[in-house]
């Protein structure tokens, strides 16, 4: 099938309410889901994209639509779940960082089956796209959406499309020990892992980037961007690794920074770049994202990020 789509995603996407002030009860409504917040990355860098989810048919669904459209983000694949609503999240901030706490138990995105991709829509997405990309969100938020996102791994190889995974551990959603078994599962699946490094020393116990890159391909992932926060990122493709140095930026808010670099690097991949170049070009992007509130609205351009680089 012609690879008309650069980039698909699939995971649930839900309404932000991100404070504005530490200790106040103020929040700025905005959109996140990580699987969302990085097609909506791509889209910016000039990718093509699409994404695969389910909402309630209510406000929140109708303005994560009007998101998509906005952005350019084909979402004519997603489903609306007429008694299950769409997921919601706030997010906290304090002197060490931020919080988050979820209102998505028994969301439309949650009762995603692998029936979804028996559905020719969702199965048609995933073949005309070079990459897939799913989380451990994705992975995360119920046993039939784990089902569902590794059933369209295993599509994604039988199309000739590529599979990005985020590591994104959760540990409100679910046990250290199911996050092991599961995302250890979707690891032997994926071409590219994009996993950060808090996520990876609970995931691990390995402290070292250079052993858990080196897990990571022990474990099936062939190319390995380890995300190092502030100080950048470790980049494998199996053969070599270099690092890429952070940026020193003034942080207002890092929500979607994961979500930004994820997004932006595999747009520079579909695009043409090798792994290196790409990272190189996240890097920024995420050095941008983290000066502004929320997690879609700060993510930059590829003309903002061009005139960086």
């Amino acid at each position: 099938m012609d690879k008309s789509l650069n980039i698909v995603a699939l995971g649930e996407a839900m309404v932000e309410f991100n404070q504005t002030h530490a200790g106040q009860p103020n929040y700025l409504q905005g959109f996140g889901g990580d699987t969302s917040n990085a097609v909506i990355a791509a889209a910016r860098a000039g990718a093509r994209t699409a994404y695969l989810t389910r909402l309630g048919r209510d406000q929140f669904g109708d303005a994560l639509l009007q998101l998509w459209k906005t952005e350019g983000v084909d979402s004519s694949a997603v489903e609306r779940d007429d008694t299950a609503p769409t997921g919601i999240y706030f997010v906290h901030h304090t002197g060490t960082g931020h919080a988050f706490s979820y209102l998505r138990a028994g969301s439309a995105a949650s009762r995603m089956t692998p029936e979804c991709l028996q559905r020719g829509p969702w199965r048609e997405a995933i073949a005309r796209a070079r990459i897939l990309h799913v989380s451990g969100i994705s992975l995360a938020i119920s046993a039939t959406a784990a089902e569902t996102v590794l059933e369209a791994m295993r599509v994604a190889h039988t199309v000739g499309t590529r599979v990005s995974l985020d590591s994104n551990l959760r540990l409100k959603l679910w046990s250290l020990a199911q996050a092991r078994a599961v995302i250890g599962e979707a690891i032997g699946l994926c071409d590219v892992f994009l996993p950060s490094l808090e996520d990876m020393v609970a995931l691990t116990d390995l402290s070292d980037p250079d052993a858990i890159v080196d897990w990571s391909h022990a474990h099936g992932a062939r190319q390995v961007v380890l995300k190092l926060g502030a100080a950048g990122a470790l980049v494998s493709d199996g053969t070599s690794r270099e690092r890429v140095a952070g940026r020193q930026v003034a942080l207002v808010d890092a929500t979607g920074a994961g979500d930004c670099f994820c997004g932006n690097l595999l747009a520079r991949i579909a695009q043409g770049d090798d792994l290196m170049a790409a990272t190189r070009y996240a890097n920024v992007a995420a050095s941008l994202s983290v000066q502004g509130f929320g997690a879609v609205a700060p993510m930059p351009t590829r003309a903002q990020v061009q005139r960086l680089l």
